[in-house]
C-alpha cells in the first residue's frame, strides 16, 4: 500500500540515498520539474527509475505545463504553449473558436507529456482574477476574469488533456483569484464575504465538481475560517470543497514546501492530512525534510485510495504520431489574439 505522498528529486536525476528511500517509503507518485526535463530522453529516463525504485509501472507522475511561464518542459527543446490568458482573449473575437483553440491545446499538453511518461498534468488552474491581486501567482495564468468563460475553457482543456493521455488536476480549491500575494512567499488572506466568493471564486470548481482530481490553496479565506489556510482547515476542506463546492475527487494539497504555511514539516504533512487532504503535495524538500516528513506520511487507503483508483482508471491511451500540423493549427487559432 502506497503512502498518500508525491515527491520529487532534488537534482536531475535520483540519488541513490533518494532511491533507497523511495523504496521504503513507496509515495503513491512523484512530481517533475525544469531540472528534470533536459531533454526528451532525460524525461523518459527519469520517470523509468522513479517507478522502478517504488516498483509500480502505473505510478503517477506529475508535472506543471500549463503553457506561457509555467512550464517545466521549455522552449527551445520543447515545444511552447500559449499563457491561459490567451485563449480568453480570442474568446472576446470569438467563443467557438476559443473553445476549439483550448481543447487542442489541451490535447497537445497532454501529448506533450504523455509521449514522455507523464500521466498528469497540473491544469486547469481555474481561478477567477480580482483587479489587486498578485500578477505573479495569476496574471496571464488566469483564462479570462468572469467566470463562465473560465469553466468553459477548463472544461474544454480537460477533454483535449485526457484524449492526449494525461489526466488533470483543477486548482486551486477553493479559488486563489483573491490573493494579494505571492503563497510561495507570504500566506495570502483573503477578507471577502461568504455571498462573494459563492457567487464568483467558486463558480468554475462547482462547473467543473465532477472531475477526478483537484489541488487545494494556501490561502485563508476568513469569512469561513480566519486560523487556517485552506490546506490546514478541515471547514475549508470538508464544508467548502467537498460539501458547497461538491468536488469529491482526489485531493492534494499545494506544494508544502511553499512559505505560506508555517510550522515544522511533519506538523504540516499530519495538518493538511487532518483537514481531509487526500495527498500530500512534497516538492522541493532536501533529503533531510524527506526523512523529517516520513515519520508524519500515511497510508493511502480508505476513501482517499477509492478516489486515487477512480482518478487514475480515467486515463487513456492516445493515438501516437506527429503533431507538427496540429501545432499549425493551434497557432493560426491564436493568432488573432495576440495581435
Amino acid at each position: 500500500m502506497p503512502t498518500a505522498v508525491v515527491f520529487d528529486c532534488e537534482g536531475p536525476r535520483l540519488s541513490d540515498e533518494e532511491r533507497a528511500f523511495f523504496k521504503d517509503v513507496d509515495p503513491w507518485g512523484f512530481i517533475l520539474f525544469a531540472r528534470h526535463c533536459e531533454s526528451a530522453d532525460e524525461v523518459r529516463a527519469h520517470c523509468d527509475e522513479l517507478r522502478d525504485c517504488v516498483g509500480r509501472e502505473d505510478a503517477p507522475i506529475l508535472i506543471d505545463q500549463e503553457g506561457g511561464r509555467v512550464a517545466r518542459m521549455k522552449p527551445p527543446v520543447f515545444p511552447a504553449h500559449p499563457a491561459p490568458t490567451v485563449f480568453g482573449e480570442l474568446w472576446k473575437l470569438d467563443p467557438k473558436k476559443a473553445h476549439e483553440a483550448a481543447k487542442l491545446n489541451g490535447y497537445l499538453l497532454g501529448r506533450l507529456v504523455s509521449d514522455l511518461g507523464v500521466t498528469v498534468n497540473c491544469v486547469p488552474m481555474l481561478d477567477v482574477p480580482q483587479i489587486d491581486a498578485d500578477p505573479q501567482v495569476i496574471g496571464d495564468r488566469a483564462y479570462a476574469k468572469w467566470p463562465d468563460i473560465i469553466a468553459n475553457l477548463g472544461h474544454a482543456t480537460i477533454e483535449g488533456l485526457k484524449e492526449g493521455g494525461a489526466l488533470p488536476v483543477i486548482k486551486h480549491l477553493p479559488g486563489h483569484g483573491r490573493s494579494l500575494c505571492d503563497s510561495h512567499h507570504a500566506l495570502p488572506r483573503v477578507s471577502a464575504k461568504k455571498r462573494d466568493l459563492q457567487s464568483c471564486d467558486f463558480e468554475p470548481f462547482k462547473s467543473l465538481r465532477d472531475e477526478k482530481m483537484g489541488m487545494t490553496a494556501h490561502i485563508v479565506y476568513e469569512a469561513y475560517d480566519a486560523a487556517h489556510p485552506a490546506t490546514l482547515s478541515p471547514v475549508i476542506v470538508q464544508d467548502v470543497i467537498r460539501g458547497e463546492i461538491g468536488f469529491d475527487g482526489l485531493l492534494f494539497t499545494d506544494d508544502l514546501k511553499m512559505k505560506a504555511l508555517g510550522g515544522a514539516i511533519p506538523d504540516r504533512v499530519a495538518g493538511a492530512y487532518d483537514a481531509g487532504c487526500d495527498i500530500a503535495l512534497a516538492c522541493n524538500f532536501t533529503m533531510a525534510e524527506k526523512t523529517e516528513s516520513a515519520g508524519a506520511l500515511r497510508n493511502l487507503e480508505g476513501a482517499a485510495a477509492d478516489r486515487a483508483k477512480a482518478a487514475m482508471a480515467d486515463l487513456r491511451a492516445p493515438e501516437r504520431g506527429d503533431t507538427s500540423e496540429l501545432y499549425e493549427r493551434l497557432n493560426g487559432l491564436i493568432k488573432p489574439a495576440l495581435a
